[in-house]
């Protein structure tokens, strides 16, 4: 805690205008976390299925508990059903069924909707899918406006399948652009050498291009939107999604592995199935990709429907948990680590923080959370002692006697914005000893008591100034990030969320919340300094830092009226000031993006002077 700076004060005249005078020192202070400002990822709002995960068709393995024919419709005079006695793999446990009536000719076959419609861009797509039945001659592949009928992609490859076995294509298309969201995409076939019997086809997928060019990877225009945040940690992979509604329901780690024809899938946590297309390494893989820390969260015993598995009936668990840590941390000689080296990827990943859980406070976890933590903490730092491990709860209650050393604990804010205003001190006088992951937060709820759907300027602006708060203390707050990370628009079960997208071209939105996001991450310092000033906190926040010869001064406005804030910095002369602004109750709403930061330069000798608009949002970065 810096002693330089004021104590909280949150009450203030409304509207009153307020002279302020900040001078940075240069001296002191402490230490910033490099990796305070991260993401959290479950698959919520189709956020993976749908959202940041490149593949584009629904339902493709027919996983989860009633998928029926979700995301299938017909093509021509043919007859589609689900087949579970033709099943693609052990895992994959059944297929598409076209039947097609005798004396049919002319193409026929059946199409895919998507995620509410497939996304259709001038790029080059990948096509891969399973076919079994006696068929040679042309499949025809093609991407087609579901209303207008327009085609946009029209390709045909050769194929020679038989009734004995499935058989794996593989094939790529370039596409013109369509201009909204309403597409399908088409698998068709001679109908007449097929008359009067049937094909299967299993596990179609369809790419576009993907994030540094992975195979089965995420979507790069997705994931280039992200990037742009720079965010240093993902926490994966929940978040709820992790603890299944039944032990045998949570997130198995081994079944998200390897090819993904032997990937089941299962009923995820929000109302709808997880394909695990987008599996262990492929968040690995994300976290390489953009250099983030992974922060892996295990299975510790609790399930959402209320189960909770400890004492020795936890031990096979335990276990598990370790099998996973040698598939991740192993070497090739080691059992998991050869599986690892066959699933493609022979170097260990690089894997430092292990997270025992979620939300082990609430689900009637609390009372045998201790038990649990310290069950699962000891196998693991036994077999790993370099690995930070992560208790996912702050709840003392919750939480063993005596905390091991070097112990993070998790705390989740879902708030109204005054109510994080209040809690804008909350790590001033919090023991040093004692670090700290703010693992999900965001303002959920208007002060008035009403849901927020979309995040607006004020719950944004109340987000900054907590976010003040915990990096004027980030020498023990190690890590924080926004919750949730990404909604599907037509598909959401929670909101707000820090962005968005649909089918549609260029729908990807940023909240108001995910240009705070991006502001302060890329504007970071790593030594938190002392801010001399008379002014007392509210309405204005604000915090100092620096790295090597840049400064860098967040300032949040929680209140009606412009605030005049002058910034002295000796030595500097010029740099640049991010200004995200657009009134209290402004959202960004899909498609319809009001709110982004404005950036422009500033010049002074070691002074520098800030209009603040009411519930604005800013960073000065001179040198």
């Amino acid at each position: 805690m810096l002693s330089l700076l004021s104590s909280l004060a949150v009450t203030w005249l409304a509207g009153q205008a307020l002279a302020i005078d900040l001078t940075v020192s240069k001296t002191g202070g402490n230490s910033s976390s490099e990796l305070l400002y991260g993401i959290m990822f479950e698959d919520i709002n189709n956020s993976g299925d749908g959202g940041i995960h490149g593949q584009l068709l629904r339902n493709n393995g027919f996983q989860g508990t009633d998928p029926g024919l979700t995301g299938y419709a017909a093509v021509g005079d043919v007859t589609i059903t689900q087949d579970t006695s033709n099943p693609v793999s052990s895992a994959i446990t059944s297929s598409l069924k076209v039947a097609v009536p005798s004396g049919a000719t002319g193409f026929v076959g059946f199409a895919n909707e998507g995620y509410e419609g497939v996304p259709v861009l001038a790029q080059t797509y990948a096509n891969y899918f399973w076919m079994k039945g006696d068929y040679s001659g042309t499949i025809n592949l093609r991407l087609v406006g579901n209303s207008s009928g327009t085609v946009f992609a029209d390709h045909n490859i050769t194929v020679a399948s038989n009734a004995s076995a499935f058989s794996y294509y593989d094939t790529s298309f370039t596409s013109t652009a369509s201009t909204d969201g309403n597409n399908v995409w088409q698998l068709r076939f001679d109908a007449s050498k097929v008359a009067g019997s049937s094909l299967n086809f299993g596990l179609v997928q369809l790419f576009p291009p993907t994030y540094n060019s992975r195979y089965n990877g995420l979507r790069d225009d997705v994931a280039s939107f992200l990037a742009e945040v720079k965010p240093s940690f993902l926490r994966f992979p929940g978040g709820n999604n992790i603890e299944g509604a039944s032990p045998s329901d949570r997130w198995k780690w081994n079944e998200t592995i390897g090819p993904v024809v032997d990937r089941p899938g299962r009923e995820g946590d929000w109302t709808y199935p997880n394909t695990d297309a987008l599996g262990l390494d492929e968040y690995l893989y994300w976290c390489e990709d953009m250099g983030m820390e992974p922060v892996l969260a295990v299975w510790s015993g609790l399930s959402l429907g209320g189960g909770i598995v400890s004492g020795d009936a936890l031990d096979p668990y335990v276990d598990d948990i370790l099998n996973e840590l040698e598939y991740v941390l192993g070497s090739t000689d080691t059992t998991y680590g050869a599986l690892r080296a066959k699933n493609g990827r022979t170097e260990p990943w690089d894997v430092s923080y292990i997270e025992v859980g979620n939300e082990d406070n609430l689900n009637s976890g609390c009372g045998t959370y201790a038990s649990r933590f310290t069950q699962i903490y000891d196998a693991v730092h036994a077999a790993y002692p370099d690995l930070t491990i992560i208790a996912s709860t702050t709840s003392t209650s919750c939480l063993p006697s005596t905390i091991p050393s070097g112990v993070i604990t998790d705390i989740h804010h879902y708030l109204t914005p005054d109510e994080f205003i209040e809690e804008f001190n909350e790590w001033d006088n919090w023991s040093r000893d004692w670090p700290i992951l703010v693992g999900e937060y965001a303002s959920t709820t208007g002060n008035d008591g009403s849901t927020t759907y979309w995040s607006y300027m004020q719950g944004s602006c109340a987000e900054a100034v907590y976010m003040i708060g915990m990096e004027r203390n980030s020498d023990i707050v190690k890590m924080a990030s926004f919750a949730p990370l990404l909604e599907h628009f037509d598909m959401a079960e929670w909101s707000p969320d820090l962005f968005g997208l649909d089918a549609s071209p260029d729908s990807i939105t940023g909240s108001t919340s995910y240009y705070v996001q991006k502001m302060f991450s890329t504007n970071r310092g790593s030594t938190i300094l002392p801010v001399n000033t008379t002014a007392d906190f509210g309405p204005v926040y604000w915090v100092a830092s620096a790295d090597s010869d840049t400064y860098y001064v967040k300032l949040a406005n929680y209140g009606s009226s412009t605030q005049n804030v002058t910034v002295n910095i000796e030595g500097t002369t010029s740099g640049s000031l991010e200004l995200l602004s657009g009134g209290e109750a402004v959202s960004n709403y899909p498609h319809d993006v009001s709110i982004t930061t404005a950036t422009s330069s500033v010049a002074g000798s070691s002074s520098f002077t800030v209009d603040l608009p009411a519930w604005g949002v800013a960073v000065l970065a001179v040198s």
